[in-house]
């Protein structure tokens, strides 16, 4: 299991950024040509929410691909100090 950690991480955050994705289709969808005050507020809310979904999981999936190569830099590292 602590081999795979990176590549979780990064699938999670890939199915999260499709959450957000899916979130925005959803709730926000396409904006309005003439909305009333009300509907605009509605779709910049929930446009906003998908929004920090999203970065959410490009977080994710930056943190588990720099976790990644960090270990390769890691191995490769302690592999030429042994050696």
């Amino acid at each position: 299991m602590k081999q795979f950690w990176p590549h979780i991480l990064i699938a999670t955050g890939l199915f999260v950024i499709l959450g957000g994705f899916i979130y925005d289709v959803i709730f926000a969808g396409i904006p309005y040509q003439d909305p009333t005050p009300e509907m605009s507020t509605r779709y910049s809310r929930h446009a906003h929410i998908a929004s920090t979904i999203r970065w959410y999981g490009l977080g994710g999936v930056l943190f588990g691909a720099l976790a990644g190569v960090g270990r390769c830099v890691v191995r490769r590292f302690r592999s030429a100090v042994v050696s």
